[in-house]
């Protein structure tokens, strides 16, 4: 009681194959100039796909927007980073699993909290689930669709190449975002419930069908 826990042989195996799997990538990967690029402008990506950033946006957007569509959008859309926020976070409490050493040494905005666990990569998880959402359940034009896919394939290569996570981490963290996405469809809050919390979290009263403050 109270021992460290042991991995089995076969799990060791599968994480130092990860481990060496990923340092080849990253050598390939640094003499390719398209995908140099990634790991330059990998501050910038990590950024645009923090959670905190995008909850306050929704919480912006839900505050100013006055269309109802929008506010629907929103409420989903809320819904479902705080579903990201704890599946991410309860499966890395769970894994534990370390960063890198070449990234963990690095100064980052993510090295704080449950953040300082790798598996899965949350980065991932999030641009994986942020682009479903904008595709599947909530289409965007069909013009949005390329750069969408573009930047979250962008977000989960980047996090490989800044030495964030191993290449098990990201692969987990595309699944994961593919299940949020399916998850979403089926929690999917219609459009009178989504006004309903609305108005309770904007402090508004449903007035025959307009809000008054």
């Amino acid at each position: 009681m109270g021992g460290k826990r042991e991995q089995p042989d076969s799990l060791k195996k599968i994480l130092e194959l990860d481990i060496t799997l990923t340092n080849k990538f990253c050598s390939w990967a640094n003499n390719i100039t398209a995908l140099r690029s990634l790991k330059n402008h990998g501050r910038e990506l990590e950024i645009s796909c923090h959670g905190i950033p995008w909850l306050c946006l929704v919480l912006m957007i839900m505050w100013f927007s006055s269309s109802s569509e929008i506010q629907h959008m929103a409420i989903n859309l809320l819904l479902g980073l705080i579903v990201d926020i704890i599946l991410v976070a309860l499966i890395k409490s769970a894994t534990r699993r370390r960063r890198p050493a070449a990234g963990a040494n690095e100064n980052s905005m993510m090295m704080v909290g449950p953040d300082k666990f790798s598996f899965p990569s949350g980065h991932a998880t999030r641009a994986v689930f942020l682009a479903g959402f904008f595709i599947y359940l909530w289409p965007v034009s069909f013009i949005f669709y390329p750069p969408l896919v573009a930047w979250a394939t962008a977000v989960a290569i980047s996090r490989a190449l800044m030495r964030r996570h191993h290449l098990l981490d990201i692969g987990a963290g595309v699944f994961l975002g593919l299940f949020e996405t399916l998850l979403m469809a089926l929690l999917w809050i219609s459009e009178s419930w989504a006004q309903y919390f609305y108005s309770i979290l904007s402090d508004e009263v449903h007035e025959g069908g307009s809000f008054h403050v």
